[in-house]
């Protein structure tokens, strides 16, 4: 193929017109189309070319091959084989690349890792999918020590929810699993305008730095399992979600309300507050004095 910038409208639309590919909703497909936008992903990113880098959904390759620029190899996971004929078109020549045809969500990350970096830590680079963003975000995050940070477009909301603080209506369960695992800000939101076909919502870029070590000092199994029961149903009170919520196997401690409530009172916090309002750290301090209780 003569060179053809497919990180454009009509560069985008020359590949997947030759290749009659159309945006798949199943997967959640809109490919950018903003070379501005790519530049700034991998400079949030902070990529050189020390560093080897995931791409999650390279698509029609756009990203990818600014990546292999800037990174000193490149490791794409692509569910949707249809794109084959795609990929080997637009990346030709670019030996720096391996693509993985895999869903993400069943592909053993360590093992990129050891094979692809010498088990050292990568940098993930990502436009995820809406439907599946928290889903992978945390596989990602969980995978201690395989990852360096995780730069990823997502949905405006998502981000706010991801960054949100304690008492705004957007904080929640997966707010501080993030914030446990990693060092979350958002670099750029990004227009509808920048992608084909138009999602119906505004963008945003975010990066997640990993923590080389848990910000609170909790049993983690149990701390989360506190988390989830305080937000499984937000409009109770956490000392009745907790109890509701742990009720239903995420421990075999037997918590009553009057735990948590005893607890709460200790801390300084009213017995009827929801857990919207406490901190990672006092979620922590929380679930350590229930753990020990009995």
């Amino acid at each position: 193929m003569e060179y053809i910038d497919i990180c454009t409208p009509g560069g985008t639309l020359y590949v997947l017109d030759k290749f009659g590919i159309k945006a798949r909703k199943k997967y959640g497909q809109n490919f950018l189309i903003d070379s501005n936008i790519v530049r700034k992903i991998i400079s949030a990113a902070g990529i050189t070319k020390e560093d080897c880098v995931l791409e999650i959904g390279p698509g029609i390759g756009t990203m990818t091959g600014m990546l292999s620029e800037a990174a000193g190899h490149v490791v794409a996971v692509e569910i949707d084989e249809s794109l084959r004929p795609v990929l080997t078109e637009t990346l030709a020549g670019r030996d720096n690349i391996d693509i993985i045809w895999n869903d993400v969500l069943k592909t053993d990350l360590r093992e990129i890792a050891d094979r692809h970096n010498g088990g050292r830590p990568m940098k993930v680079v990502a436009n995820l999918p809406y439907y599946v963003t928290t889903p992978i975000i945390m596989k990602l995050l969980k995978e201690k020590g395989c990852f360096d940070s995780i730069t990823v477009m997502v949905q405006k909301e998502v981000a706010e929810r991801i960054c949100s603080a304690p008492g705004n209506k957007n904080y929640g369960a997966i707010t501080l699993a993030v914030k446990y695992y990693s060092e979350p800000e958002v670099v750029t939101d990004v227009s509808p305008n920048c992608f084909i076909p138009r999602p119906g919502v505004t963008s945003s870029v975010l990066c997640l730095k990993a923590r080389d070590e848990a910000p609170v000092s909790a049993d983690e199994k149990f701390l989360f399992a506190v988390i989830r029961a305080s937000f499984n149903q937000r409009r109770k009170t956490i000392a009745n979600g907790i109890v509701s919520g742990l009720e239903h196997g995420d421990t075999d401690k037997n918590i009553t309300r009057e735990d948590v409530q005893k607890c709460l009172s200790e801390m300084g916090l009213k017995e009827d507050v929801r857990g919207e309002k406490l901190s990672l750290e006092e979620f922590a301090e929380l679930s350590e004095k229930l753990r020990n209780m009995r």
